[in-house]
Protein backbone atom coordinates (compact mmCIF):
# COMPACT_ATOMS: atom_id res chain seq x y z
CA UNK A 1 0.00 0.00 0.00
CA UNK A 2 1.20 3.70 -0.38
CA UNK A 3 2.79 5.09 2.04
CA UNK A 4 2.25 9.07 0.88
CA UNK A 5 1.64 11.24 3.62
CA UNK A 6 -2.18 12.00 4.01
CA UNK A 7 -4.67 12.88 6.71
CA UNK A 8 -6.94 10.01 5.86
CA UNK A 9 -5.79 7.21 8.29
CA UNK A 10 -4.20 4.32 7.16
CA UNK A 11 -7.35 1.54 8.02
CA UNK A 12 -9.43 3.84 6.60
CA UNK A 13 -7.43 3.93 3.32
CA UNK A 14 -7.40 0.67 3.47
CA UNK A 15 -11.64 0.20 4.01
CA UNK A 16 -12.16 2.47 0.92
CA UNK A 17 -9.71 0.31 -1.44
CA UNK A 18 -11.78 -3.00 0.12
CA UNK A 19 -15.09 -0.86 -0.68
CA UNK A 20 -14.32 0.20 -4.17
CA UNK A 21 -13.38 -4.06 -4.93
CA UNK A 22 -16.82 -4.81 -3.40
CA UNK A 23 -18.18 -1.91 -5.54
CA UNK A 24 -16.78 -3.44 -8.72
CA UNK A 25 -17.88 -6.80 -8.25
CA UNK A 26 -13.90 -8.22 -6.96
CA UNK A 27 -16.25 -9.12 -4.10
CA UNK A 28 -19.73 -9.86 -4.84
CA UNK A 29 -22.42 -10.50 -2.72
CA UNK A 30 -22.35 -13.17 -0.18
CA UNK A 31 -18.43 -13.75 -0.62
CA UNK A 32 -16.52 -14.20 2.03
CA UNK A 33 -13.17 -11.93 2.22
CA UNK A 34 -9.83 -12.64 2.60
CA UNK A 35 -8.59 -13.44 6.08
CA UNK A 36 -7.00 -10.82 8.48
CA UNK A 37 -3.80 -12.36 7.28
CA UNK A 38 -4.05 -12.43 3.66
CA UNK A 39 -5.36 -8.83 4.02
CA UNK A 40 -2.31 -7.91 5.77
CA UNK A 41 0.22 -9.51 3.25
CA UNK A 42 -1.61 -7.93 0.27
CA UNK A 43 -1.70 -4.79 1.26
CA UNK A 44 1.86 -4.69 3.58
CA UNK A 45 -0.34 -3.31 6.59
CA UNK A 46 -0.04 -4.84 10.24
CA UNK A 47 -3.15 -7.08 11.04
CA UNK A 48 -4.09 -4.13 13.42
CA UNK A 49 -4.70 -1.40 10.63
CA UNK A 50 -6.86 -4.68 8.92
CA UNK A 51 -9.07 -5.37 11.43
CA UNK A 52 -9.93 -1.25 11.96
CA UNK A 53 -10.72 -1.09 8.50
CA UNK A 54 -12.73 -4.53 8.36
CA UNK A 55 -14.87 -2.82 11.61
CA UNK A 56 -15.21 0.03 9.35
CA UNK A 57 -17.00 -1.62 7.08
CA UNK A 58 -19.06 -3.34 9.72
CA UNK A 59 -20.56 0.17 10.95
CA UNK A 60 -20.98 1.05 7.44
CA UNK A 61 -22.89 -1.48 6.72
CA UNK A 62 -20.97 -3.11 3.42
CA UNK A 63 -19.95 -6.38 5.21
CA UNK A 64 -21.14 -8.94 7.67
CA UNK A 65 -18.34 -10.35 11.01
CA UNK A 66 -19.38 -13.79 11.56
CA UNK A 67 -17.12 -14.70 14.93
CA UNK A 68 -15.13 -17.88 14.08
CA UNK A 69 -17.02 -18.35 10.55
CA UNK A 70 -15.38 -15.19 8.39
CA UNK A 71 -16.01 -11.79 6.96
CA UNK A 72 -18.81 -11.64 3.84
CA UNK A 73 -20.38 -9.12 1.71
CA UNK A 74 -23.89 -7.96 2.66
CA UNK A 75 -26.49 -8.04 -0.26
CA UNK A 76 -27.69 -4.51 -1.04
CA UNK A 77 -30.09 -3.42 0.92
CA UNK A 78 -34.10 -4.45 -0.33
CA UNK A 79 -35.70 -0.95 0.26
CA UNK A 80 -39.40 -0.45 0.07
CA UNK A 81 -41.58 2.51 -0.68
CA UNK A 82 -43.94 3.97 1.91
CA UNK A 83 -46.65 6.40 0.08
CA UNK A 84 -47.53 9.28 2.01
CA UNK A 85 -50.39 11.20 0.02
CA UNK A 86 -52.29 13.57 2.18
CA UNK A 87 -55.50 12.73 -0.89
CA UNK A 88 -55.23 9.41 -1.06
CA UNK A 89 -54.24 8.05 2.30
CA UNK A 90 -56.28 10.40 4.79
CA UNK A 91 -58.18 7.31 6.21
CA UNK A 92 -55.67 5.40 8.18
CA UNK A 93 -55.11 2.28 6.40
CA UNK A 94 -52.39 1.02 8.07
CA UNK A 95 -49.73 2.15 5.57
CA UNK A 96 -46.11 1.12 6.80
CA UNK A 97 -47.78 -2.62 7.11
CA UNK A 98 -49.48 -2.21 3.68
CA UNK A 99 -45.81 -1.05 1.93
CA UNK A 100 -43.88 -4.22 3.64
CA UNK A 101 -46.53 -6.76 2.00
CA UNK A 102 -45.72 -8.64 5.25
CA UNK A 103 -46.74 -12.43 4.91
CA UNK A 104 -48.08 -12.69 8.81
CA UNK A 105 -48.82 -9.67 9.30
CA UNK A 106 -48.42 -6.92 11.75
CA UNK A 107 -47.92 -8.98 15.26
CA UNK A 108 -48.41 -8.03 19.27
CA UNK A 109 -44.95 -8.77 21.15
CA UNK A 110 -46.35 -6.64 24.26
CA UNK A 111 -49.09 -4.64 26.14
CA UNK A 112 -46.81 -2.51 29.03
CA UNK A 113 -48.58 -0.86 30.96
CA UNK A 114 -48.40 2.86 30.76
CA UNK A 115 -46.60 4.43 33.10
CA UNK A 116 -44.60 8.06 33.68
CA UNK A 117 -42.34 7.00 31.08
CA UNK A 118 -41.14 9.80 29.12
CA UNK A 119 -42.64 8.27 25.93
CA UNK A 120 -45.93 8.04 27.91
CA UNK A 121 -45.96 11.04 28.85
CA UNK A 122 -45.66 12.58 25.22
CA UNK A 123 -48.81 10.21 24.13
CA UNK A 124 -50.66 11.77 26.87
CA UNK A 125 -49.86 14.92 25.97
CA UNK A 126 -50.47 14.20 21.80
CA UNK A 127 -54.09 12.64 22.86
CA UNK A 128 -54.98 15.19 25.56
CA UNK A 129 -55.58 11.98 28.19
CA UNK A 130 -53.92 11.45 31.25
CA UNK A 131 -51.65 8.45 31.27
CA UNK A 132 -53.69 6.26 33.63
CA UNK A 133 -56.70 6.43 31.00
CA UNK A 134 -53.92 4.92 28.30
CA UNK A 135 -53.55 1.79 27.32
CA UNK A 136 -49.78 1.13 25.47
CA UNK A 137 -49.50 -1.56 22.48
CA UNK A 138 -45.87 -2.58 21.09
CA UNK A 139 -45.82 -4.71 18.14
CA UNK A 140 -43.57 -5.48 14.81
CA UNK A 141 -43.92 -5.83 10.98
CA UNK A 142 -41.58 -8.36 9.13
CA UNK A 143 -39.96 -8.11 5.92
CA UNK A 144 -39.62 -11.72 5.13
CA UNK A 145 -38.08 -13.59 8.11
CA UNK A 146 -36.38 -10.61 9.56
CA UNK A 147 -37.98 -7.70 12.27
CA UNK A 148 -37.58 -4.28 10.34
CA UNK A 149 -40.22 -2.07 11.68
CA UNK A 150 -41.60 -1.82 15.82
CA UNK A 151 -44.26 0.23 16.39
CA UNK A 152 -45.55 1.58 19.67
CA UNK A 153 -49.17 2.72 19.72
CA UNK A 154 -51.13 4.49 22.52
CA UNK A 155 -55.22 4.84 22.68
CA UNK A 156 -57.42 5.53 25.54
CA UNK A 157 -58.33 2.03 26.74
CA UNK A 158 -62.10 2.57 26.22
CA UNK A 159 -61.19 2.01 23.00
CA UNK A 160 -59.23 -0.86 22.76
CA UNK A 161 -61.43 -3.82 21.73
CA UNK A 162 -60.62 -7.37 24.01
CA UNK A 163 -57.82 -9.93 22.88
CA UNK A 164 -56.08 -7.06 21.08
CA UNK A 165 -53.13 -6.57 24.01
CA UNK A 166 -52.87 -10.35 23.38
CA UNK A 167 -49.10 -11.22 22.22
CA UNK A 168 -48.97 -13.20 19.48
CA UNK A 169 -52.15 -11.42 18.02
CA UNK A 170 -51.65 -10.62 14.17
CA UNK A 171 -52.85 -9.04 10.99
CA UNK A 172 -53.38 -5.46 9.87
CA UNK A 173 -53.78 -3.91 13.20
CA UNK A 174 -54.91 -0.69 13.19
CA UNK A 175 -57.82 -1.17 10.74
CA UNK A 176 -58.66 -4.43 12.49
CA UNK A 177 -58.57 -2.43 15.82
CA UNK A 178 -60.88 0.60 14.34
CA UNK A 179 -63.20 -1.80 12.81
CA UNK A 180 -63.37 -3.97 16.15
CA UNK A 181 -63.72 -0.74 18.42
CA UNK A 182 -66.54 0.46 15.54
CA UNK A 183 -64.59 3.42 15.10
CA UNK A 184 -63.13 5.47 11.37
CA UNK A 185 -59.51 6.53 11.85
CA UNK A 186 -58.37 9.65 9.40
CA UNK A 187 -54.65 11.11 9.55
CA UNK A 188 -54.51 13.89 12.13
CA UNK A 189 -50.77 14.49 11.11
CA UNK A 190 -47.35 12.94 10.67
CA UNK A 191 -43.90 13.14 11.70
CA UNK A 192 -41.16 12.28 10.15
CA UNK A 193 -37.27 11.43 11.98
CA UNK A 194 -34.35 9.43 12.37
CA UNK A 195 -32.92 7.97 15.70
CA UNK A 196 -30.17 5.33 16.68
CA UNK A 197 -31.60 1.93 17.54
CA UNK A 198 -32.01 1.79 21.68
CA UNK A 199 -31.16 -1.43 24.01
CA UNK A 200 -34.83 -2.54 23.38
CA UNK A 201 -35.09 -1.52 19.84
CA UNK A 202 -32.12 -3.11 18.87
CA UNK A 203 -33.23 -6.16 20.79
CA UNK A 204 -36.65 -6.25 19.07
CA UNK A 205 -34.61 -6.14 15.13
CA UNK A 206 -31.51 -8.30 16.15
CA UNK A 207 -29.54 -5.40 15.16
CA UNK A 208 -26.66 -3.33 16.61
CA UNK A 209 -27.66 -0.81 19.65
CA UNK A 210 -27.37 2.50 17.84
CA UNK A 211 -28.23 1.46 14.03
CA UNK A 212 -30.14 3.92 11.80
CA UNK A 213 -33.69 4.02 12.37
CA UNK A 214 -36.35 6.04 10.28
CA UNK A 215 -39.11 7.36 12.55
CA UNK A 216 -43.29 8.03 11.58
CA UNK A 217 -45.42 9.23 13.92
CA UNK A 218 -47.91 11.01 14.70
CA UNK A 219 -51.99 11.07 15.62
CA UNK A 220 -55.20 9.49 14.27
CA UNK A 221 -58.54 11.34 15.04
CA UNK A 222 -62.04 10.04 14.26
CA UNK A 223 -64.16 12.17 11.63
CA UNK A 224 -64.93 14.41 14.43
CA UNK A 225 -61.35 15.28 15.07
CA UNK A 226 -60.55 13.74 18.74
CA UNK A 227 -57.63 12.25 19.14
CA UNK A 228 -57.98 8.84 19.63
CA UNK A 229 -54.38 6.94 18.27
CA UNK A 230 -50.79 7.82 18.94
CA UNK A 231 -48.21 5.88 17.03
CA UNK A 232 -44.28 5.95 16.74
CA UNK A 233 -43.17 3.52 14.38
CA UNK A 234 -39.20 2.79 13.88
CA UNK A 235 -38.47 1.45 10.72
CA UNK A 236 -34.46 0.14 9.59
CA UNK A 237 -33.47 2.58 7.67
CA UNK A 238 -31.62 0.61 5.03
CA UNK A 239 -35.21 -0.98 4.33
CA UNK A 240 -37.43 1.95 3.74
CA UNK A 241 -37.90 5.05 2.24
CA UNK A 242 -40.96 7.34 2.47
CA UNK A 243 -42.09 8.83 -0.87
CA UNK A 244 -44.32 12.06 -1.01
CA UNK A 245 -46.58 12.43 -4.31
CA UNK A 246 -47.57 15.65 -4.87
CA UNK A 247 -49.37 15.15 -8.25
CA UNK A 248 -52.06 12.49 -9.29
CA UNK A 249 -50.62 9.24 -11.07
CA UNK A 250 -52.83 6.70 -13.48
CA UNK A 251 -51.20 3.50 -11.53
CA UNK A 252 -52.98 4.75 -8.43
Amino acid sequence: MATHRTSTPLYRRLARQLQERIDAGTYTAGARLPSEPELSAEFDVNRLTVRQAVAELERAGTIEIRRGVGTFVRPPAVRVSIDVDPRSQRVDLGSVHAALHSRDGEEVVAAPPVTGSAEDLEAAGRLGRAPGELSRLESVIRLGAEVRTVSSYWLPSALLPPGFDRPGLRGNLVPELARAAGIELEYDWRAFGAIGADLADAELLGLPVGTPLLVREGVSCTPDGAPALYVRRRIVGSSARFVLHYREHPDR
